[in-house]
């Protein structure tokens, strides 16, 4: 058994997209080989219904597919082939654009004005880009959780874990993607498939992750008086952690951390 150590971490920039919206690009921006095949991740919380309700006005996609996963609030979506439908929070969205299509997304806020949640972009390979367009939608209702004894909590989106299937199939790429919740206090290892790429972001709580020695806090860009310096900094809250090789990923929870 060999832990995984930390490969790459940074922190989410913030961006605009569509017609205005405020997010955080998680990556997207660097070297594509750290993520591959994802292209680009985008991280659009945010409680201000000024920063998002112009949303992702009609825009083409072609050759990849694009997961969009709700946390709160809701996603309105219609494409360019007559298709309409809405994510609330906790459902998942995995689009296939394959040949190309058009298509819109406009985000509502919760009661509290409240729009969270994430997309990511997967590559296709080259002998599917030209595959027909095709949707699966995910309510919350149908994606599976297990708690563990120590009350790890692992929401299984698409591929296998902790003896569970998620509902999303049929992917290219042929991913696990996971939502996991660690308690305050824990150390909870992971089993990595030592032939996959592997990364996690951490949207809330604070924790690190070890290598075989030793924690490794997050480094990140930080300003105090006037001067931005480069931390360790074991807050998490929207970082990007990249790991090495290894069968293994060790995270070492100090407040409740979701990742």
């Amino acid at each position: 058994m060999s832990i995984r150590p930390v490969k790459h971490e940074s922190q989410a920039r913030p961006t605009r997209e569509g017609a205005g919206v405020h997010l955080h690009r998680v990556f997207g921006f660097g070297d594509p080989s750290l993520t591959d095949p994802f292209l680009m991740m985008d991280d659009f919380r945010n409680d201000d219904p000024a920063q998002y309700s112009r949303g992702f006005p009609w825009h083409p996609h072609r050759g990849i597919e694009t997961i969009t996963y709700v946390l709160a609030g809701t996603v309105e979506h219609g494409d360019s082939l007559g298709n309409h439908g809405l994510l609330g929070a906790g459902d998942v969205q995995w689009m296939t654009a394959g040949s190309g299509i058009m298509h819109q997304e406009m985000p509502k806020g919760d009661f509290a004005g409240r729009m969270h949640g994430f997309q990511l972009w997967a590559n296709l390979p080259s002998s599917l880009k030209m595959t027909a367009p095709r949707y699966q939608d995910v309510k919350a209702a149908d994606i599976p959780v297990v708690v563990d004894d120590d009350g790890t909590a692992a929401r299984i989106i698409t591929g296998e874990f902790w003896g569970r299937k998620g509902p999303v199939d049929g992917i290219a790429a042929d991913p696990v993607y996971l939502d996991i919740s660690v308690p305050p206090g824990k150390r909870k290892t992971f089993k990595v498939d030592t032939y996959r790429k592997a990364f996690a972001y951490i949207f809330a709580g604070s924790g690190t992750f070890r290598d075989a020695s030793q924690p490794v806090g997050v480094k990140v860009e930080k300003e105090f008086q006037g001067e931005e310096l480069n931390i360790r900094d074991l807050s998490g809250n929207r970082t990007l952690v990249v790991f090495d090789t290894g069968d293994e990923v060790t995270v070492q929870a100090l407040s409740l951390i979701h990742i």
